[in-house]
């Protein structure tokens, strides 16, 4: 199973830090990646992400595991004024072993993981060989294939 982690509002590593120890009793076999700074996507006018990933195992539904990531992100103080906006905490079930599922609920593997880096980047270091059960290629094949980031400018 794996679990992405983001943070651009208030102490961004307190928030990662609350996660991981959250998560230690949701999942077993913990693993934590480096965390990253990365730009926002879309609405790009306002701070930068701190992002990271956990991967661990459990036995509990995707669906019963969704809603405990739902409430840690609530203890941290999320909010969802619109999407896109800010957030104190953002936890996205990613991956669960090579379960598909396509349900008004929930989506797994996560639609958009394959093409971002700041999933992608965090997870090639903890599990580069697992395989992606839609596209059939590993984490290192999928970070590979995205397309080299943009420089930045500075003036």
């Amino acid at each position: 199973m794996c679990v992405a982690l983001g943070s651009n509002h208030g102490p961004r590593h307190a928030h990662l830090r609350h996660a991981v120890v959250r998560l230690q009793n949701i999942l077993t076999e913990l693993h934590v990646s480096s965390f990253i700074e990365t730009v926002p996507e879309g609405i790009v006018d306002q701070p930068d992400f701190l992002n990271g990933v956990v991967t661990g195992w459990s036995s509990a539904e995707p669906e019963l595991i969704l809603g405990q990531l739902q409430e840690i992100e609530i203890e941290r103080g999320r909010e969802r004024p619109f999407p896109g906006a800010p957030r104190t905490l953002d936890l996205d079930l990613i991956l669960v072993g090579d379960l598909v599922v396509n349900t008004t609920k929930i989506v797994l593997p996560h639609p958009r993981f394959r093409i971002r880096r700041f999933v992608l980047e965090p997870l090639v270091e903890v599990v580069p060989e697992f395989v992606d059960p839609v596209s059939g290629r590993t984490i290192k094949e999928l970070f590979n294939q995205l397309p080299s980031p943009e420089p930045s400018h500075v003036d």
